[in-house]
């Protein structure tokens, strides 16, 4: 899973996610000025402004990256803002309603393709008022908002950007706030039933008496050399007042709303059909985490038969590890074996690291271009880290989770690691970054794509040998049948209305999963409809194209050459993506009869 940003959350905007362009066979790059009162020259003009406009309304929304400029405030999310949004793209809907596709260069029909269903999803959650529900059970706009301490501050204005960020925090909670009132009031909020216990993720950050010991203090303990010391005592001393009197009481005021509101008054339901115009909202939930317009119970179908395929597969692997009982004396087995777990947070970093490692030396084996780019291997943080999976990645991060280490069992840590890091979002996440041929807005995150890639990448260590034993296959396995739980799961929850207890129990019985990612993982589902359909459709599609371009090139398919065409379109939707790897088969034919 790709790390997700706070600013955004609070917002329904996706986040930077990993892509490439630049090879001659992909028609993503930009041209030449289009000509003016051309098709092309209309649309360029109704994105960029649009986008321009968008960077001014969400400060610090490429945050991922490693160069991105340092914001000197936080977005409003306040209701009149997010209704002027709305009527905004709802107007540049209706200027793209106009263009006519057929006339656009094949650059720009891939960009229309990409950037229309965008400015669609973006309009369809203000629509649904999904700013009134700023967190779930996974995600939540406070504590991700620790994740500026990994800013790094290059020069005094930078600095005192972050300050005024920090002195903003106050106006952003309170606009938050008053924003899930209104949630409340009409019961459109997370369920009470994956409350519980979550206020630690505020109170941590209350429970500090020196503000230089904050999360958010940690970028001023390393200010560039280049700051005279005395400007930065007086920056530094400015940063600590901020946190003292701006940060840890905006901390404590939402504690209080949390408890004392928040919780009494969430909902007793469930499902996301249970919501207020709850069955439109799933199916757009549907839309735009999947890119694909399906009914509920067609996804669920899916879900039943790749389990039951995931399953043989399972029964195969256990007999080849030599274990004589059945399934869930196995499954036992694999939760509570010491030789499966490691005693320090230490030791299961290095373990990540160890495995990231050997997945490098086969990369150039299996991908033509490779990043420029390098990623680090980090705890994820101690705020947020109970109700986190067990890790997440991005460009420059690959997060893995210490928490309750009897709970991260070496035998996943493998599929997870080719998940989170490279092949996956590490590597797709570098790359995007070194895409410079293609318009901003390209490089939002559509989760289909970039999940659906990491999967496949889980999949694709398999063929590199990064898997040693049956176990760690095991592992791969589980994670497999994880990410098809999730289509019967996400469907059930919200669609055919499954309990909280009746999920635990098919997650639990279907994968290796230990009981506290178990539990995590099916609150997550529960108060984040539709983001966890998008991993195993995702990967199915790939896989699909993947065996369409094999049979159809034959001795002529390059493994290599597949992935970088993947890679080259950017993060799209599946549709554009099919389009894109038949244009690409289409192209090595042609190739190899000249």
């Amino acid at each position: 899973m790709k790390i997700h940003t706070s600013l955004l959350l609070a917002l329904g905007i996706a986040v930077a996610a990993p892509a490439w362009a630049g090879t001659p066979d992909c028609a993503c790059s930009k041209s030449a000025a289009p000509a003016p009162g051309s098709a092309d020259a209309r649309f360029v003009a109704i994105y960029s402004a649009e986008w321009k406009w968008r960077q001014q309304q969400f400060p610090g929304s490429d945050d991922d990256g490693a160069t991105a400029a340092v914001p000197d405030r936080l977005p409003r999310v306040d209701a009149k803002s997010q209704e002027a949004r709305l009527a905004y793209w709802n107007d540049v809907l209706k200027k793209l309603a106009v263009i006519p596709v057929d006339k656009l260069t094949p650059a720009n029909k891939i960009n229309f393709e990409v950037y229309k269903p965008q400015l669609e999803n973006l309009a369809a959650d203000i629509r649904f008022r999904q700013y009134e529900m700023p967190f779930n059970a996974d995600s939540q706009f406070w504590s991700d908002l620790g994740f500026m301490s990994g800013r790094h501050l290059r020069t005094v204005k930078d600095a005192k950007n972050y300050i005024a960020t920090l002195n903003d925090v106050p106006r952003w909670f309170d606009e938050n706030i008053v924003n899930m009132q209104a949630g409340l009031k009409r019961g459109f909020s997370v369920p009470k039933a994956v409350l519980p216990g979550r206020d630690v993720s505020i109170s941590t950050y209350i429970d500090i008496k020196d503000p230089t010991e904050s999360d958010f203090y940690k970028p001023f303990k390393s200010l560039p050399a280049t700051i005279p010391a005395a400007e930065q005592a007086i920056l530094q001393a400015e940063c600590a007042a901020a946190i003292r009197d701006k940060v840890i009481p905006s901390y404590a005021k939402l504690l209080k709303f949390f408890r004392d509101d928040s919780v009494p008054q969430a909902r007793d339901t469930l499902a996301a059909e249970a919501l207020p115009d709850g069955r439109a909202y799933y199916r757009q939930q549907i839309r735009e985490y999947t890119t694909l317009d399906l009914d509920p119970q067609a996804i669920h179908d899916i879900g039943l038969k790749e389990v039951d395929r995931i399953q043989k597969e399972m029964d195969a692997t256990m007999k080849a590890t030599g274990f004589k009982g059945d399934m869930p004396a196995f499954l036992h087995f694999l939760r509570t074996d010491p030789q499966f777990y490691v005693k320090t947070p230490d030791e299961l970093l290095m373990h990540a690291s160890w495995i990231a490692k050997r997945v490098d030396a086969k990369l150039s084996q299996y991908f033509g271009l490779l990043p420029r780019g390098r990623f680090g291997i980090e705890p994820v943080p101690a705020a947020i880290a109970p109700f986190w999976t067990a890790g997440r990645g991005g460009a420059h991060t690959y997060w893995v989770n210490t928490y309750d280490l009897p709970s991260r069992p070496l035998y996943n840590l493998t599929a997870l690691t080719l998940h989170e890091s490279a092949p996956g979002h590490a590597l797709q996440g570098e790359l995007v970054e070194e895409m410079n041929a293609v318009p901003d807005f390209r490089k939002a995150y559509i989760s289909a794509y970039g999940e659906g890639w990491a999967l496949y990448c889980e999949y694709l260590g398999k063929e590199m040998g990064i898997y040693r034993t049956p176990y760690d296959d095991f592992g791969r396995e589980s994670y497999d049948m994880w990410r098809a739980a999730r289509l019967v799961i996400d469907t059930g929850v919200h669609h055919l209305g499954w309990t909280r207890a009746q999920a635990i129990k098919y997650l639990a019985e279907h994968t290796a999963l230990s009981q506290h990612e178990v539990e995590t993982e099916v609150d997550r589902y529960i108060s984040w409809p539709g983001q966890a359909l998008s991993y195993k459709l995702g990967e199915l599609k790939i896989l699909e194209l993947r065996q369409l371009a094999e049979q159809e090139l034959g001795t002529k398919f390059d493994i290599r050459k597949f992935h970088d065409a993947v890679l080259e379109t950017g993060s799209v939707p599946l549709p554009v993506l099919e389009d894109h790897i038949k244009a690409f088969i289409a192209g090595q034919k042609k190739a190899t009869t000249q």
